[in-house]
């Protein structure tokens, strides 16, 4: 039996949606993050040595990391309309948004994070020289890099409204996480216009729902 280890607000929530899109059988834990820190709680690393979601465990098969977690259950799935086919175009370009979601499209957006945090957990006596290395660096790197971002997402979405292809694919799941995250920190608005249909599309899916449901509150919904 598969089990979701589940983390609120994380990128678990693509995971429990995919679940729910290819209506397979699974089990869910679910964790709640630390009120103060925002951390995942201790019991986590009791399943995988990094204490990290989401973590899919299927039999005595322990599997970390949503692309990798995404790319164990699509194998198991080929056939399946959110799966395009081997050796296919789609099927390339499907293996690209699992990678850039993470290893490109992540990294902007935690900076943005972390700088935004950086002032306000400086001491207080520092505050005024880390609010300035954290405009700085937000106006000098981290904005530029979101704006390339979500210009490239909303250039890629003209074709069809989806990442793949012209039809909702595992790609438009995983995308998810880093569009909400970015509209959440205000990098999308009226002027992409294409990715609010996108954010719309998807969250009226019935799978979306669904996941919503069972996982709980996610702060990126809205």
């Amino acid at each position: 039996m598969l089990t979701l280890h589940h983390l609120n607000n994380s990128r678990s929530q693509r995971v429990l949606w995919l679940l729910e899109e290819l209506a397979v059988p699974y089990e869910l834990q679910l964790y709640q993050r630390d009120p103060k820190t925002m951390l995942a709680p201790p019991s986590l690393k009791a399943i995988h040595p990094l204490g990290k979601s989401p973590i899919l465990t299927d039999g005595d098969l322990v599997i970390a990391e949503t692309g990798a977690i995404f790319e164990y259950l699509l194998a198991r799935h080929e056939g399946h309309p959110l799966v395009p086919a081997p050796g296919s175009p789609e099927r390339f370009r499907l293996t690209y948004w699992l990678h850039y979601a993470e290893g490109s499209a992540m990294p902007p957006l935690l900076l943005k994070l972390l700088f935004s945090r950086v002032p306000k957990q400086a001491p207080w006596f520092l505050r005024p020289v880390a609010k300035m290395i954290a405009v700085g660096a937000m106006s000098g790197f981290v904005d530029p890099q979101l704006r390339l971002h979500s210009s490239y997402w909303e250039e890629t979405l003209a074709t069809s409204g989806w990442f793949v292809g012209t039809d909702f694919s595992a790609a438009d799941i995983m995308m998810s996480f880093p569009v909400e995250t970015s509209k959440a920190r205000g990098g999308i608005g009226l002027d992409k216009p294409r990715l609010l249909a996108y954010l719309a599309a998807i969250h009226a899916r019935p799978a979306y729902t669904q996941a919503l449901e069972r996982g709980g509150p996610y702060a990126y919904a809205s």
